[in-house]
């Protein structure tokens, strides 16, 4: 999320460069521990050893600028780019995603 988050920063003020607003903007994560950490303001004992990454989030999301949303592993686009899928799973992101396939093969 840290990574997505400093990606965001930087396309938000690219952006802002040409006088567009893109502020909030949503991140979509399947993991609800990770959504649950960067949420809540109190630390527990577990915690305690937590990077700086966290801080970062932490600190879009109370700014406002950033909204994090909860999605099941099985609607997670991303899974195309960083797994191996089941052919229904491709198949289905690639559609959900508008990909064409520009050399088909000759039937």
């Amino acid at each position: 999320m840290a990574t997505a988050t400093c990606e965001l920063v930087w396309l938000a003020a690219l952006l802002s460069s040409f006088r567009i607003d893109a502020s909030p903007v949503f991140l979509y994560c399947d993991n609800q521990a990770a959504i649950h950490l960067a949420s809540n303001q109190v630390f527990h004992e577990r915690t305690k050893h937590i990077e700086v990454d966290c801080h970062f989030v932490r600190e879009k999301l109370n700014s406002g600028f950033l909204k994090l949303f909860h999605v099941r592993s099985k609607g997670q686009l991303a899974d195309i780019f960083t797994k191996a899928l089941h052919s229904p799973a491709f198949s289905d992101f690639v559609f959900k995603m508008g990909l064409i396939d520009v050399h088909p093969s000759p039937s």
